[in-house]
């Protein structure tokens, strides 16, 4: 008899705790259901604003998080996304793009640049210090581009760059021995000088990212390129603000606020006050951690090369740099 009512009792708090489980459930359930119908409701009402996303650095295809002598890189599918995520957001009407960069990889800054073109909002370009070679591929499709009268710019062109150290390793006695495929498969290896015929391979190569440069620029600027100053240029020299807007390369020497209100203009937006209001697209670093990060990369650098020394590149490279 004590043990049977031992066992009921066991069941019954199963059967309470169950009854209980299952009743919080479903009243969290009912509390989220609520919270995502407000959300709904109110999605409509949010301020319609401009986005503002930069590209700044070296252009590279993958992202790395910062470290104690890093400062990290944002990579072409991370930029891909904050523009495909200011194409999706109801609130974001246009999308400024702040370029702060030198160039970089061939498909890195291909792939922002399809991003950009195909990012059906209006988009404006703008050019703060330097877009130069890969820098202005990514804002050639944008709809405006407004540059700094002082912003460094131009330099289109494509490059590939080896380095050749058989002269120093013929004085330290360095030798290597390479079993290959093919009369080609160590191309560009630093311990050999490229033949002639390598360097018309790559030369070739390098032909075909020009073209393709070239061709993204005169579809993205169109009728308001002057082809005559845009072959002169075509030496990959670069370019201010003021040089490139006289051949079309740069519809507007202004400032950011320029920028905002043209991409506002273009959207057709209404607002009050100086510029419309403005939201970031993707991840914002404070001024404390830009400090940080700058000093932590400039450490790592002097670090490296006191330790290393230069460091020699693994083949051949491919940028629009």
């Amino acid at each position: 008899m004590k043990g049977e009512g031992a066992r009921g009792f066991g069941w019954g708090r199963l059967i309470f705790w169950a009854t209980t489980a299952i009743g919080a459930l479903a009243v969290l359930a009912s509390v989220a259901i609520i919270i995502l119908g407000v959300i709904a409701i109110a999605q409509p009402f949010k301020q319609e604003c401009v986005g503002h996303m930069k590209v700044s650095g070296e252009l590279v295809t993958g992202s790395a998080a910062g470290g104690i002598f890093s400062a990290g890189t944002t990579g072409s599918d991370e930029y891909v996304q904050m523009i495909e995520d200011a194409g999706e957001r109801g609130d974001v009407k246009a999308l400024v793009i702040e370029v702060d960069s030198p160039g970089g990889s061939v498909v890195a800054s291909r792939e922002i640049h399809d991003a950009v073109r195909d990012l059906s909002k209006p988009k404006v370009a703008y050019f703060r210090e330097v877009a130069a070679s890969g820098g202005y591929y990514v804002a050639a499709p944008a709809d405006y581009i407004i540059s700094d009268p002082d912003a460094i710019t131009g330099s289109i062109g494509a490059r590939a760059t080896f380095t050749d150290l058989s002269g120093l390793f013929g004085k330290i006695g360095y030798n290597q021995t390479v079993i290959k495929s093919g009369s080609h498969k160590d191309m560009g290896d630093p311990y050999r000088p490229m033949s002639e015929e390598e360097i018309n391979i790559t030369q070739a190569i390098v032909d075909e990212m020009f073209n393709e440069f070239v061709q993204a620029v005169e579809d993205g600027r169109g009728t308001r390129l002057d082809r005559e100053g845009f072959q002169e240029i075509l030496d990959a020299r670069i370019l201010t603000g003021r040089q490139a807007k006289s051949i079309g390369l740069v519809d507007e020497i202004g400032n950011r606020k320029a920028a905002f209100r043209k991409a506002a203009a273009l959207a057709n937006m209404s607002y009050d006050g100086d510029t419309p209001p403005i939201c970031e697209i993707g991840g914002k670093k404070g001024l404390l951690d830009e400090m940080l990060s700058s000093a932590s990369y400039a450490a790592a650098g002097i670090i490296r090369l006191a330790v290393f020394g230069p460091q020699p590149s693994e083949g051949v490279r491919l940028e629009y740099y």
